[in-house]
């Protein structure tokens, strides 16, 4: 029996959020899975549309905090980066030897990943892999820096992704999460909220023909920890010098920890 399938049994009988419904803690996966094999092909497009191009720019801060060395070769893991559009960032702001892990456990988000990086050129320095955030496929001190862009929240077991990503790095590595937070301005919140409920799922409707699978994402920001929370849950899984950063108001924040 796998760690994961050990975890699932000794917390069979607990509840979780999906969104705003509650579910069985086991059951969460499966829904999870079910959103983004819907949203696979449009994932990328509907970033854009939603954030309106904000969240390259909330990447290109994410990476600027990895900042892989330009003269020595590292690894480095993205967790739920299927679409490797954080990867590809990674490998340009890195060195030639440079290379990304790109994890997703989802088989057709890293499909679209596969299909960009062939066209793009980077096919080489990039290797896909199907996995779990909380049973990952790798040796312990394995890379230099971890990141995961929007996916943690979608973890059924976010405490035991921390701890994997703690195991994984070397003595010394990085985490980096970006993630969706809560807005610190009022008048923005108001906004952000109306837009959220309101505008998103109707885009979700419109390109991607689904609208329930954004409406979900949109509730799973509401049920996220709080910027403290989360930054004692990272020291909690064994991370040092924890931190985080707000951008766009509180829209989202960048969260860091060392493996000391």
């Amino acid at each position: 029996m796998t760690r994961s399938q050990t975890r699932s049994a000794a917390h069979a009988g607990e509840d979780t959020h999906f969104g705003f419904d509650t579910v069985r803690l086991d059951e969460k996966q499966a829904r999870v899975d079910a959103v983004f094999h819907r949203v696979a092909g449009r994932y990328d497009l509907m970033n854009d549309l939603m954030s309106a191009g904000l969240h390259r720019a909330w990447k290109d801060r994410l990476v600027a905090a990895v900042n892989p060395p330009k003269r020595s070769p590292s690894r480095h893991l993205d967790v739920a980066g299927g679409t490797a559009d954080v990867a590809f960032r990674i490998l340009r702001a890195g060195s030639p030897s440079t290379a990304v892990t790109v994890l997703d456990i989802n088989p057709d988000m890293l499909e679209v990943g596969r299909e960009r990086a062939e066209a793009k050129g980077m096919a080489g320095r990039l290797s896909f892999v199907e996995g779990n955030a909380e049973d990952l496929p790798f040796e312990d001190g394995r890379f230099d820096g971890y990141t995961i862009a929007f996916g943690i929240r979608n973890v059924p077991r976010i405490e035991a992704a921390l701890r994997e990503a703690h195991r994984v790095l070397k003595r010394g590595g990085h985490f980096l999460c970006l993630e969706f937070s809560q807005v610190d301005l009022l008048l923005l919140r108001q906004l952000y909220d109306a837009y959220s409920f309101n505008v998103i799922p109707q885009l979700g409707r419109m390109v991607a023909g689904d609208a329930d699978s954004y409406r979900y994402l949109v509730e799973s920001i509401r049920r996220f920890p709080g910027p403290e929370d989360f930054a004692a849950m990272i020291g909690a899984a064994g991370f040092g010098r924890t931190g985080f950063t707000r951008l766009t108001g509180g829209i989202v924040a960048i969260h860091s920890g060392w493996k000391l």
